[in-house]
């Protein structure tokens, strides 16, 4: 393995947090925490007044209320041409289906034991109450992230879906017309236009405008994360996302123009978003670098793309394909793009990725925006123990049970109690005996017997 290029402020390969460190460059971690820490309290107890307060520090809003109203989501979608308006509709129709043939995998379970007869056990898949999209505002309209949070949640079940969304000063203090388009489009019950901390305060407490949820999803800031992060427990959250990653394994296959601009396009979204490339060809490594400065010097958003690639892009040059599954696991890129005259070779066998874009006919911006799969997705490794957005993250598997008959009872009572003689838990153990006193053979001093009988108790002494 030879790094042909590494990353000047720190390697991502080496250390998989240095994106998330530089997002907090500017502000310090503690300071981040602290800031969050009291917006939330503070929306917690003062309500819609601390929210607009917030609104118009942070947000330079005007608006006097959060809510948009009807004639206001009328005029967006007015703003909004047709052809933008059917291409929304034209996405959300794709991430729908797929996200409805997910659900459909998610069957509720029947089990009668067989080895226990009159026991049986099951599983309901519950969709969540209320659930809260946010939209996070910045450079660009994310259409695609009110697309694919609403549709999904509405694709899981959930019977109220709200979002909220910062207003823009370029569009009056309302949000972008065309996210509000697809908000409205994708099922979005209200649209408040709030962002930032106190608009995860709002959906999380509940204000005199916004009764609370029991989950919240969507990407945003480092304030934002860390606004998830605290109030996790109290609301359910999709996952912790850090800055846009992405890594593209490759050999011989494709044009060094088409890495290239793979690379690029995911490393416009912010200055902070490791791009990464590991290849078993020779010649992309080596020519690629000269390809990035060519199409940097024409692309709108080489602000963004060229700080990225300068201190978070890396080469990586390997010889053989095992190595090449070796390395992407290693990375655990939230996105990881095969371009390989063997894709399939990798979805066989990789199992460390946020999401797999497998062939050079496909990449990742497909995905982040129409194809069906959603774009909200692991980050800093966490590819590692979960996946991203999708129906099962709306969804909650609730375990039942119920024993049917007294003989049954009576059989599962006898194991129990002796498990709760051996742990010391005898208030759990009575449970058990007086199932088996009422409907067993137990003698009528079967309390006391159970209680006096130390046979197998730990001595916790």
């Amino acid at each position: 393995m030879v790094k042909v290029k590494s990353a000047e402020v720190r390697s991502c390969l080496d250390d998989p947090w240095a994106a998330t460190a530089a997002a907090y460059s500017d502000t310090s971690a503690d300071d981040i925490r602290n800031t969050v820490r009291g917006i939330l309290e503070d929306v917690n107890v003062r309500g819609d007044e601390a929210v607009t307060e917030y609104a118009v520090k942070f947000d330079k809003s005007t608006r006097t209320s959060h809510k948009l109203s009807q004639a206001e989501i009328d005029a967006a979608i007015a703003m909004t041409p047709q052809q933008v308006q059917d291409d929304i509709k034209a996405a959300q129709h794709n991430i729908r289906r797929f996200a409805e043939a997910q659900r459909a995998t998610m069957t509720d379970l029947l089990w009668e034991d067989p080895e226990n007869p009159g026991v049986e056990l099951g599983h309901k898949h519950i969709p969540i109450s209320r659930v809260g999209c946010y939209i996070p505002g910045g450079r660009f309209p994310i259409i695609a992230a009110a697309c694919m949070q609403t549709v999904t949640a509405r694709a899981a079940g959930c019977p109220s879906v709200i979002a909220c969304t910062p207003g823009r000063a370029d569009c009056g203090g309302n949000p972008h017309p065309y996210v509000t388009a697809a908000l409205h489009f994708g099922g979005a019950e209200d649209i408040y236009a709030v962002g930032g901390v106190q608009a995860v305060g709002m959906m999380a407490h509940g204000t005199e405008s916004c009764p609370a949820v029991d989950m919240m999803s969507g990407p945003g800031n480092a304030f934002v994360a860390e606004a998830k992060r605290q109030l996790y427990g109290k609301i359910g959250i999709d996952l912790f996302a850090g800055p846009t990653e992405t890594l593209i394994i490759c050999d011989d296959t494709p044009s060094v123009e088409m890495v290239a601009t793979d690379l690029l396009g995911q490393a416009e979204h912010g200055v902070n978003s490791p791009a990464i490339l590991i290849t078993s060809s020779k010649r992309i490594a080596e020519e690629v670098q000269a390809e990035i400065d060519l199409q940097l010097s024409t692309l709108p958003t080489a602000d963004s793309a060229g700080p990225a690639w300068r201190d978070f892009g890396e080469i990586l040059l390997v010889d053989t394909d095992d190595e090449l599954v070796h390395w992407g696991d290693f990375v655990c890129s939230e996105h990881t793009q095969i371009m390989h005259k063997n894709p399939r070779h990798f979805l066989d066998n990789m199992v460390n990725y946020g999401g797999l874009f497998v062939g050079e006919e496909h990449n990742v911006s497909y995905g982040d925006k129409c194809i069906g799969t959603n774009h909200t997705l692991p980050t800093l490794k966490a590819g590692k123990y979960t996946g991203g957005l999708w129906v099962g993250k709306f969804i909650k598997t609730l375990t039942y049970g119920q024993v049917h008959s007294r003989e049954a009872s009576v059989k599962i009572g006898e194991l129990c109690g002796r498990i709760c003689k051996y742990e010391g838990m005898i208030g759990h153990g009575l449970q058990a005996e007086q199932r088996v006193a009422e409907w067993g053979t137990k003698n009528t001093n079967w309390r006391a017997d159970y209680i006096a009988d130390k046979t197998g108790v730990y001595d916790h002494k």
